[in-house]
């Protein structure tokens, strides 16, 4: 029951994005397409997982005085696992990430799963938790990207699903919202997903 709650908590109720606030700046800079916003979660879970585990597994053999310094060694070897693997079979979608994937290094999450849970706990439940934390902040750079994507252009994962003949060029009625395509409505859309998010919360409280 333990490790379940461990999974579904940072999924919705204590998610790392919406609840802790963690990891902020990646909706502004990854979140104009759905591709790279999933692609850029999957990376940020697999570094999380990765380094929970390995951390977990090498906390009782790590002095305290260079705890910092192996975390970040191991944190930094798997961005490059994930840069270079992107490079070589997600090229152009490592393109759009450019600097952000080598930036994974310095998400709090990554960090702060690292000191908050995976020093103290097993290497199964580490790797859990990391694999959480991931997930849930995939989920909200995925719905960000959704509208901005939609709403922004017309598409979702680069295909067309707002019809050329709606739009007003066309003698249509539609025009895409160009304003979703910069950085401040990702922070906009976030901020109505964690005023949505209490909301739910605090009716579910009172119920």
């Amino acid at each position: 029951m333990k490790l379940s709650k461990n999974f579904t908590n940072p999924l919705a109720a204590n998610n790392p994005v919406i609840v802790q606030i963690l990891g902020i700046c990646s909706a502004l800079a990854v979140t104009v397409k759905l591709e790279p916003a999933f692609v850029m979660g999957l990376s940020v879970t697999f570094v999380t997982a990765f380094s929970n585990l390995l951390m977990s597994l090498l906390r009782n053999g790590v002095p305290s005085r260079i705890r910092i310094i192996v975390q970040l060694v191991v944190i930094a070897t798997l961005v490059i696992v994930v840069d270079q693997f992107l490079r070589a079979y997600m090229y152009d979608v490592s393109k759009q990430l450019s600097v952000y994937v080598g930036l994974i290094i310095t998400n709090c999450i990554v960090m702060g799963r690292v000191e908050a849970f995976a020093l103290g706990n097993k290497p199964w439940a580490s790797f859990v938790d990391g694999v959480a934390n991931g997930l849930g902040y995939t989920i909200i750079l995925v719905i960000v990207a959704f509208f901005r994507e939609l709403l922004g252009s017309g598409t979702l994962f680069g295909m067309t699903i707002i019809p050329e003949d709606w739009y007003i060029a066309n003698g249509g009625f539609y025009s895409n919202t160009g304003l979703m395509l910069f950085p401040p409505m990702a922070l906009i859309i976030v901020g109505c997903i964690i005023w949505i998010h209490r909301t739910i919360n605090k009716d579910l409280q009172e119920k």
